[in-house]
């Protein structure tokens, strides 16, 4: 991954072009994620593709003849933290859009805060079920939910698996808690035994007692919810404890991160993802070509999360004509957005679909796709 300074994401721009000369001239968007602690590999990568998407638009001659300049804080996926990078953004900053803040717990914290002073916000990244379900009228979703996941890709798993019990592990927030559960109820539904369900905290480093608990328990399957820095961890454990049990889920498994940090414990894992760098078509291959020279590596699910997420916004504000909060909201909800992996639209409760998710498994460092379905509207 390019290694990326505070200097330089605080201005938010590539190359090392000064926005100074221009920064009365310049759209701000907000940009909220993870940039320390043990999920910052994925938020540092969504701001990479964020970063390349504004930095292709500037190119092109930005949005309404004015560049687009990214303002990016650290929520380190905190509620907290989150919400006090929103208030920065949008009072001192005065920012048009926020997109944000990547954990589903974090992202509900600022939800109400972009509501009250009436600022779209979208986020490319969080997969809680019900975060559009809250009546808002100002926040949007480009990201699958976990119960989307589940239902597409539950049946061919078990299938193909041939699974008769499975143990669920995941990180304790709500997006883990939500994966687990949702899988779980499919694969219940689908006549496949629940063995075990254990949780562990965002930063774990130590997984040999939930490992004894799962090596006695004897599951088919393993169905895990983590990010890259949790999951690697886990994952090299699980192997050097010496379990053959097959390994899916969902998280940041088909990502270069991950893959670089686990090393040949990766090979085999199954992932339910929306995006991965083998996806077909002339848009994705186009996109990791373009990626994979600024990063020099292949983008991952995060990295075309930042890049889809700022497109969708740019696109709506030059939708809008202006930068008025009413008008770039009512300009969301007309996307119609062509991604390296589909198309974005919107319902009326701003829930993304159209695109296309994937189930893809690691063999020799490279996720393989073995399934692919679109999403249909909710």
């Amino acid at each position: 991954m390019r290694k990326l300074s505070w200097a330089l994401l605080l201005a938010g721009t590539m190359g090392g072009a000064a926005p100074v000369a221009w920064a009365q001239e310049t759209i701000k968007i907000g940009v909220i994620q993870p940039l320390t602690g043990s999920v910052a590999y994925n938020g540092l990568t969504y701001v990479n593709g964020a970063k390349l998407a504004v930095e292709r638009r500037n190119a092109a001659g930005g949005v309404l003849g004015r560049k687009i300049e990214l303002v990016i804080e650290d929520g380190q996926c905190r509620p907290a933290n989150s919400v006090n990078a929103a208030e920065k953004l949008i009072v001192r900053d005065k920012v048009v859009a926020l997109t944000g803040a990547f954990c589903s717990s974090a992202t509900a914290a600022v939800m109400p805060v972009a509501e009250k002073y009436k600022l779209p916000m979208l986020t490319g990244v969080s997969s809680k079920a019900d975060l559009t379900e809250k009546g808002l009228q100002y926040f949007f979703r480009s990201a699958e939910t976990d119960r989307l996941m589940s239902k597409t890709f539950s049946k061919i798993l078990a299938q193909k698996l041939q699974l008769k019990t499975v143990a669920y592990i995941g990180v304790n927030d709500d997006w883990g808690r939500g994966g687990v559960e949702d899988f779980s109820k499919d694969l219940s539904a689908l006549g496949v035994k629940t063995v075990m369900k254990e949780y562990f905290d965002h930063g774990a480093t130590d997984f040999y007692t939930l490992l004894t608990k799962l090596r006695a328990a004897k599951p088919d399957g393993v169905f895990v919810a983590a990010e890259t820095q949790d999951g690697s961890i886990l994952v090299k454990q699980f192997k050097e404890f010496g379990i053959q049990t097959k390994i899916f889920g969902v998280g940041s498994w088909a990502t270069s991160d991950f893959i670089g940090l686990t090393g040949d414990a990766s090979e085999g894992i199954y992932a339910a993802v929306p995006y991965a760098s083998s996806m077909p078509g002339e848009r994705n291959q186009s996109f990791v070509q373009y990626y994979s020279a600024a990063y020099k590596e292949k983008p991952g699910k995060y990295g075309a999360a930042g890049y889809n997420a700022l497109n969708i916004v740019m696109e709506a504000i030059a939708r809008a004509g202006n930068t008025q909060a009413d008008a770039i909201r009512d300009a969301l909800r007309k996307t119609d957005y062509a991604a390296p992996n589909g198309h974005f639209k919107f319902t009326e409760k701003g829930e993304g679909y159209g695109f296309d998710v994937v189930l893809v498994q690691i063999q020799n460092r490279e996720p393989k796709v073995v399934a692919q379905a679109p999403t249909e509207r909710p």
